[in-house]
């Protein structure tokens, strides 16, 4: 395919590179990411847009394409001036740049510094160990040469055999000084192989070895019609011999079957010459034996027929006996279930009349010890073992209907009338002192009334507040919602408990009412009745209702479109970008704003509208084999540069 490039591809870059020793060679494969070996470098756009094309599209094969226009090195900016770049050698134990420790074509240099700033990179030895222990390396090579703040720097040692890689990387928001440091594994990608000069003289052997080939093919072909022609010839000859071999052995077949023919008919004939008497009487012998044990066979065979006749018989009555048993056993069975049901129901019978008797044992025990209170036997024993004492119930109901005559007969009793008078004036006091604190009581209902009012209508106001946005944004997706207050349920109750139960605040909640189809109705948002996707909806536009009501810092949510379709991801993205880029009014206070929003997704669906606000920030967290190893070498500002260059290449060719 090179063959059909307008300019020459280079690659991969890894087959490019000579680094001059082994220590190099580790060095420059740390620093630069394996997706940049493997990839392949052009020197035009349409080179790049062909390979792309080619490979990536028509064969599936992931391939990495650099372009380098013209192929050109372009002229290097030194990040050390060359003073700076004296005294860190001469001082500070450093040899020379990274893009100085290899040898490689211009187009792929070129790519490496434009990739991963290799002529940024310093390479130390022994003496750079010591400078950061004693002579803060650190501050000098961080520090820039127009005094103006601090920079970024990454250099490579070695150390007592013990390579190093340290990188200073400068906080964008504090301006301090961070350090990653890495030993250095030895190459792989790039470790020793063939001699450059052993590689050009196989290149010539094998394009002598293609000359040689493509002088020879014009014979080679000639060669090879006329063994075609030949063939062409000699395909009636082969044929005629195949018939003549087919031939040969049919006729071999033949003449051996002849053969055995031939010796069974002498065989025959032999037989036939000889005296057969003998054979003749052993075979009628034979003969009659065998009639003599078919006879026998045949009597032994009626003998057994009749007995067989027998036992079926006897057979027969015993199956008509278990015919009956089976019968009698049934019915036997039938009569046990009746005879365990009425079992059953006696012992129901039994238990009840025994629960009776225990309930009512029980009353009597009570009974018992009321009269004991009332009366003890230890005062009253020879009162009650008097023979004027009542017997039985009937004489118990006329004796006390006789003592209350006549406590009704008594008409004078001053005693009596003492205690009366007394109980009366206590049950006054009370009575007084109870009508006092029920006022105080009621007093109190009614400032608690007042304040459970006034906090349960600014409730209610925030509820529908909630509700109307919330609405409005359900509706939006085509759904339907709404948000209520859940007192308990305490609304549907009548009786004097209401009073009690509108007070247990910890059964008071919010609804989230719900509906996604238009033929249902609405219902309280739960696992049980809708899915991931339209919980997730549901959430989120929540969520937005309440986000205008309370300032706060910022606000974070963790994939929460990944339960989603299409639609309603879109959707529901519009609308966390238009809550969360409300401009503060002028005269505002420092809490009236709508905060930062964190929303933390593997993907985003592309073309998501409002993606072009400037108050939007997206944040990509790099992580994985194929990313940068460094934050260094990435630059945002170059790559916008060569964004802007290749597309105004792509515009002058067009």
């Amino acid at each position: 395919k090179r063959k059909k490039s307008q300019k020459p591809v280079h690659g991969p870059i890894a087959a490019e590179v000579q680094p001059k020793n082994p220590l190099y060679a580790s060095y420059i494969e740390n620093h630069v990411s394996q997706s940049t070996w493997k990839a392949f470098v052009v020197e035009c756009s349409e080179d790049y847009n062909y390979l792309f094309r080619e490979v990536r599209q028509k064969r599936k094969i992931p391939i990495n394409i650099i372009l380098v226009p013209n192929g050109r090195l372009e002229p290097m900016t030194r990040m050390y001036s060359d003073q700076k770049y004296s005294v860190l050698k001469q001082e500070h134990g450093f040899i020379e740049y990274l893009d100085e420790t290899f040898t490689a074509i211009d187009p792929i240099m070129q790519a490496l510094i434009s990739k991963h700033n290799i002529d940024k990179v310093l390479v130390g030895g022994d003496a750079v160990q010591e400078a950061l222990d004693r002579k803060d390396l650190e501050n000098f090579i961080c520090a820039k040469e127009n005094g103006s703040g601090k920079q970024s720097a990454c250099f490579f040692y070695t150390h007592r055999n013990s390579s190093h890689k340290y990188t200073y990387s400068v906080s964008r928001y504090n301006g301090t000084i961070g350090l990653n440091t890495m030993g250095i594994s030895p190459a792989r990608v790039l470790q020793s192989g063939m001699d450059p000069r052993e590689k050009e003289q196989l290149t010539q052997t094998i394009n002598d070895a293609r000359e040689t080939i493509e002088r020879l093919t014009p014979e080679l072909n000639n060669l090879k019609e006329e063994n075609e022609k030949l063939l062409s010839q000699g395909k009636p000859i082969s044929l005629r011999i195949k018939d003549a071999k087919r031939i040969k052995s049919d006729y071999a077949s033949y003449k051996m079957k002849l053969k055995n023919q031939r010796e069974k008919v002498e065989d025959a004939e032999e037989v036939a010459n000889k005296d057969n008497g003998r054979e003749k009487s052993k075979r009628i012998a034979q003969i009659k034996k065998l009639i003599q044990l078919s006879i026998k066979s045949g009597e032994d065979a009626a003998k057994a027929h009749s007995e067989m006749m027998k036992t079926l018989r006897v057979l027969t009555g015993v199956k008509m006996s278990e015919h009956g048993l089976s019968e009698c056993l049934r019915k036997l069975t039938d009569k046990l279930s009746e005879a365990q049901a009425a079992s059953a129901e006696l012992l129901n019978r039994y238990k009840q009349a025994e629960a009776d008797y225990n309930e009512k044992k029980e009353n009597l025990r009570k009974l018992l010890a009321k009269a004991q209170e009332i009366a003890p036997r230890e005062q009253w024993h020879e009162r009650l073992d008097e023979d004027d004492m009542p017997s039985t119930i009937e004489d118990v109901d006329d004796a006390m209907d006789d003592a209350e005559s006549k406590v009704s007969s008594i008409t004078d009793n001053p005693h009596v009338m003492k205690q009366y008078e007394e109980r009366k004036k206590k049950i006054e006091v009370l009575q007084e002192k109870l009508d006092t604190e029920g006022g105080e009581k009621d007093l109190k209902k009614k400032q608690l009334e007042t304040k459970r009012t006034k906090w349960e209508s600014a409730l209610q106001n925030i509820v529908n507040l909630v509700n109307g946005k919330f609405s409005t944004y359900m509706k939006e997706v085509g759904c339907a919602g709404e948000i209520r207050l859940y007192t308990g349920g305490n609304e549907s109750r009548e009786n004097e408990e209401t009073e009690n139960l509108k007070y247990d605040f910890k059964d008071w909640g919010v609804e989230i009412m719900v509906k996604f189809r238009e033929a249902s109705t609405l219902q309280v948002l739960s696992a049980q009745t809708h899915s991931g996707g339209e919980r997730s909806v549901s959430t989120i536009m929540y969520l937005m209702g309440l986000q205008n009501l309370m300032s706060s810092p910022f606000r974070c949510v963790d994939e929460i479109n990944q339960g989603l379709d299409e639609r309603n991801e879109r959707l529901v993205f519009k609308r966390i970008v238009n809550n969360s880029t409300i401009p503060v009014e002028e005269g505002a206070t420092p809490n009236d704003h709508c905060g930062q929003y964190f929303l933390i997704t593997p993907k985003l669906l592309p073309n998501l509208e409002g993606m072009e606000n400037e108050e939007i920030t997206v944040l990509f967290v790099f992580s994985g084999p194929y990313n940068f190893d460094n934050c260094l070498d990435w630059n945002v500002d170059k790559f916008i540069a060569d964004k802007k260059r290749i597309l105004s290449q792509r515009t002058e060719v067009d």
